[in-house]
């Protein structure tokens, strides 16, 4: 049984992460928690959260943990809410870019960060082991109900930090039916944006369906055909961005990246001329942060693994290629609405457009096949004739090419990532590695 993977807990909801596991993985957190803990609980929009927020509750307050209801909630805004409320920990229900019929169960520390991966083991172990302190009547947890007040300090904080610094433009916001809902458009229009939302029904079994960062299409085509300056596409806990310039090019958070670190260093505000990212980011950026004389700093796949580097370098901004952005000024996790809120205010202190501002990145062809295995085959290595084929392309690449392959930590898939200068050359490969695997899966069956 492995619980957790690179953001926390998930499965698909009442069929592999249920009430009664819910309530386990709660009871199992308590007893790592100092006594008179309080737990702050936020999901976003899915169907199954109501149920997996009162299955933890109910886990907390029996294991003597009083619970904080802060409702529908982004992950960045539960994240910032923990430390202004006063929580020993958090505990954020969603699937993040998941589809609808997933949830999942994130452990967050007194300062809004993961929890560390002994910690999460430790909860597994007990939950496995059935390792629970029996309740007692005179020590039940208190339950509190903030859902209506405790966005409210998370508007607060962004409008004070970005009053007076947006430029004057029209945007299309993608809400992919979830957590983003209760933050951006009001934060947004407080600002002073003209603001057009889509997807902006809190509707759980529509989340991330054919809308939000992880399909932008339909934002793209409004971004175009309205003339809007620009769109931001969130996913279903509103911790990514994804972005459509005027142009109704796609930026990711590889140039979301350039942008702001660009901006950052023009200012003198870029602790040691370093950017974080992960092993997934394009050689495209690593190429234009050299130009400006930015080192990146790669990392394994996973926001937990960015932010763990970020903090041994004192380093001031990370992310994912997939619109996790850390900023650490103002954040421990990624967030969203604020990343946007931070590139609007570069867009203003430039002048310039954001085609302008990210046409430095010239992104090489980056190819991502997706082959379904089962989650205990997950070291690649083995594969028959897998790690050869890999060498071989290694060397036929050379410098201006990569080959990366990794289990992906959210569902039973091994991703099988290539990129060069020549797109017909790397699909070559993309099609040999993958049929490699194909065949060997075949062969397992037999």
């Amino acid at each position: 049984m492995s619980l957790f993977g690179t953001d926390g807990a998930r499965g698909v909801a009442n069929e592999e992460l249920t009430g009664k596991l819910a309530m386990e993985i709660a009871q199992a957190a308590a007893l790592q928690m100092p006594r008179g803990a309080k737990v702050l609980i936020g999901r976003d929009t899915r169907v199954s959260g109501p149920m997996l927020e009162a299955a933890l509750s109910a886990g907390f307050m029996a294991s003597g943990v009083d619970v904080i209801l802060a409702g529908m909630v982004p992950t960045p805004a539960l994240a910032y809410l923990i430390v202004k409320m006063g929580a020993q920990a958090g505990v954020m229900i969603s699937a993040s870019h998941n589809p609808p019929q997933y949830n999942g169960i994130k452990l967050l520390d007194h300062l809004g960060r993961k929890w560390p991966v002994g910690q999460e083991e430790e909860v597994e172990h007990m939950v496995v082991s059935h390792r629970f302190v029996p309740g007692q009547a005179s020590k039940i947890g208190r339950l509190f109900h903030y859902e209506d007040t405790a966005i409210a300090h998370y508007h607060r904080y962004l409008q004070e930090l970005f009053a007076g610094l947006m430029p004057d433009l029209h945007i299309g916001i993608d809400l992919a039916h979830g957590a983003a809902i209760s933050t951006a458009d009001t934060v947004l229009r407080t600002l002073g944006l003209d603001v057009h939302p889509l997807f902006a029904e809190p509707q759980g079994d529509l989340i991330n369906v054919r809308c939000g960062a992880t399909d932008p299409g339909t934002l793209r085509e409004q971004v175009l055909a309205q003339h809007w300056d620009l769109g931001l596409a969130f996913d279903g806990d509103a911790d990514r961005l994804i972005v459509v310039d005027h142009t109704g090019h796609i930026i990711d958070g590889d140039e979301i990246l350039y942008v702001l670190a660009s901006g950052m260093d023009a200012q003198g505000m870029l602790a040691g001329h370093t950017v974080v990212a992960t092993v997934m980011s394009n050689l495209g950026l690593e190429r234009a942060l050299e130009q400006r004389g930015i080192a990146l700093e790669r990392t394994p796949v996973g926001d937990r693994w960015v932010a763990d580097r970020m903090r041994e370098l004192d380093a001031s901004i990370g992310g994912e290629q997939s619109g996790h952005v850390i900023l650490a000024q103002y954040a421990a996790t990624g967030d969203g609405l604020l990343t946007a809120l931070a590139l609007l205010a570069e867009v203003r202190r430039t002048g310039r457009s954001l085609a302008e501002l990210a046409a430095p990145v010239e992104r090489y062809p980056q190819i991502l096949r997706n082959v379904h295995i089962d989650k205990a085959a997950v070291h690649w290595e083995s594969i028959p004739g897998l790690p050869a084929l890999v060498q071989e392309a290694e060397w036929s690449l050379g410098r201006e090419g990569r080959v990366f392959i990794r289990p992906s930590g959210t569902e039973p898939l091994l991703r099988i990532m290539i990129e060069g200068r020549d797109r017909q050359e790397i699909e070559l490969w993309a099609d040999r590695l993958t049929a490699v695997v194909h065949s060997a899966l075949e062969s397992a069956k037999a």
